[in-house]
């Protein structure tokens, strides 16, 4: 059987070179070949042969549709945000900035999975054998049956996983790993792709699934090709600050299940728990109300959760700064304007500071309203009345359009203890809800009106 070569591909036009150029020899690009490996054409079994079957052309509606058998993982969080749980070849990337609990989590997993009866096989090429057992005597895994490699070339975890015939393995992490094939440094843009289509395709013939663990850039993306989120069938990133206890998984791609998903964990001494009511972490606990602060109900997949918006109006100078935490900056600056415009609020000459308790991301629209409303609270120093809510997207011309979902927000707001709501005049239900007491607007200067005669 011929060896496979080492090649060199332009990513602008795929021309291929036997030797890297700092030039493209076909499209005269720089900088744009990327080392690959090149299979040969003849004798025998090629690298691609695993999913190379052949297959008939089938009508759509011939095909049986049959749902997706899920493993659950132990941790109710991480099963909502992979759709209910491990999927038989699945791979799985989970990214995160270091020290934020990932081997933690996915070594609590893979525990969880093995004493419920599943084959798994942990492989670190960060760590020692030692070093991962010590991480499980401080979780408290004494006695745990999850058998461990540490390995990081790719050739010998294929044969281990090929052995072994794990039904769920993690790769901790794929830029630690290598192939023989490529002269390149493991992280490499060449290695971490190779490598990680090759385990793919492993799983996708052998059936195991496949959890990669992948570092992340300064800017929090995956580091590497963009290509590798698209091999995978899952995406998920780790937030949240390592000075807090809480951590957020969030699910950017799930081809099983629902995306924007999200799972909230605390950290703990015993490694990471998850919270079964989250709203609670990103509340305040106000003895009483204060000014600058609003609570939303936003919706995070299919979780409404309420975050309280926090803004503080101060004084500024002939150039009044405009920051947001949490919340997109861009759209602050135009809410301050619709505000001026509309609503009679000016807040030119006045540095605004808006932010999401808790450590939350919010990009829907639906917070507009909320946050308009925590301003102005702020810059008049009035409180909004106590077990309030509000949510809607602002436009331009000063309308409050719906959110969707509304009855599902209000009913987890009337859940939690709150009294009053601000909504959209499209997101008023039609049963009373019990406990609530709603006022429906079209327009934001409605919304002051109605503000102004509660507190």
């Amino acid at each position: 059987m011929a060896k496979e070569k080492t090649i060199f591909v332009c990513n602008e036009c795929g021309g291929t070179s036997p030797k890297w150029l700092g030039k493209c020899p076909h499209c005269q690009a720089w900088n744009t070949l990327i080392e690959s490996v090149n299979a040969p054409e003849s004798g025998g079994k090629n690298r691609f042969a695993a999913l190379a079957q052949t297959a008939e052309v089938t009508l759509l509606s011939d095909i049986e549709a049959a749902e997706v058998d899920r493993t659950p993982t132990g941790h109710e969080e991480l099963d909502r945000v992979l759709g209910g749980g491990i999927v038989e070849g699945g791979v799985v990337l989970i990214g995160g900035d270091p020290g934020i609990g990932k081997s933690t989590l996915l070594l609590q997993a893979v525990d969880a999975l093995q004493r419920s009866g599943q084959q798994t096989l942990y492989v670190t090429g960060e760590e020692s054998g030692a070093q991962v057992a010590l991480r499980a005597r401080r979780l408290g895994l004494d006695h745990s049956q999850v058998p461990v490699l540490a390995e990081i070339q790719l050739e010998k975890i294929l044969a281990t996983l090929d052995a072994k015939r794990p039904q769920v393995a993690v790769i901790d992490s794929i830029q630690t790993v290598y192939s023989d094939q490529l002269t390149s440094a493991p992280g490499s843009v060449a290695q971490v792709r190779e490598c990680a289509a090759h385990l793919t395709r492993a799983a996708k013939a052998s059936g195991t699934a496949i959890v990669l663990v992948g570092h992340v850039t300064k800017e929090g993306a995956l580091a590497g090709p963009r290509v590798l989120e698209h091999m995978v069938d899952t995406v998920l990133y780790f937030e949240g600050d390592t000075h807090s206890p809480f951590r957020l998984i969030r699910a950017i791609k799930n081809r099983f299940g629902a995306v924007n998903e999200i799972g909230v964990f605390a950290m703990t001494e015993k490694g990471l728990k998850g919270v079964s009511n989250p709203s609670a972490i990103f509340l305040s606990q106000h003895a009483e109300p204060v000014p600058g602060s609003c609570v939303m109900v936003t919706l995070e997949g299919s979780r409404p959760m309420l975050v309280e918006i926090q803004a503080l109006v101060d004084g500024g100078g002939p150039s009044p700064r405009r920051l947001s935490v949490g919340l997109e900056r861009d759209r602050l600056a135009m809410l301050l304007a619709v505000l001026h415009r509309h609503a009679g609020v000016a807040c030119q000459d006045q540095d605004v500071f808006v932010n999401a308790v808790g450590g939350v991301r919010i990009s829907e629209p639906a917070a507009d309203l909320a946050v308009m409303l925590s301003i102005t609270s702020s810059l008049r120093g009035k409180p909004l009345p106590k077990g309030f809510i509000a949510f809607g997207e602002v436009g331009l011309a000063g309308e409050v359009r719906p959110a969707p979902r509304g009855q599902e927000r209000l009913k987890e707001a009337a859940k939690l203890g709150f009294e009053v709501a601000i909504v959209p005049k499209a997101n008023a239900p039609k049963k009373p809800i019990e406990g609530l007491t709603l006022h429906c607007v079209e327009r934001i200067d409605q919304a002051m009106e109605i503000v102004r005669g509660l507190q």
